[in-house]
C-alpha cells in the first residue's frame, strides 16, 4: 500500500461531495482526503496498483483535475 499525493481543483466540501462517488468506487484505493486548507488543495489517497490515468479521466468526467505531485 503506498500513499499519493495529486494537486487538485477541489475546493469546497461540495467539490469533496461530487468526487466521493469516483474514489469511493475505485476498488484500488483504499482510504483518502482532500486538505481543503492546502492552497494546493492536496489529494492523498491509500492505494494499491492505482491506474492513475483512469483516475484522472473519471475524475474529469466530474469537472475535477488533479497532477501528481
Amino acid at each position: 500500500m503506498s500513499t499519493l499525493n495529486f494537486k487538485s481543483n477541489i475546493k469546497c466540501a461540495a467539490c469533496v461531495e461530487k468526487v466521493k462517488p469516483v474514489l469511493d468506487t475505485n476498488t484500488s484505493i483504499s482510504k483518502w482526503d482532500v486538505d481543503l486548507k492546502d492552497p494546493e488543495r492536496t489529494l492523498s489517497i491509500e492505494a494499491e496498483n492505482l491506474d492513475i490515468e483512469n483516475l484522472k479521466t473519471e475524475l474529469e468526467k466530474v469537472g475535477y483535475k488533479i497532477e501528481k505531485k
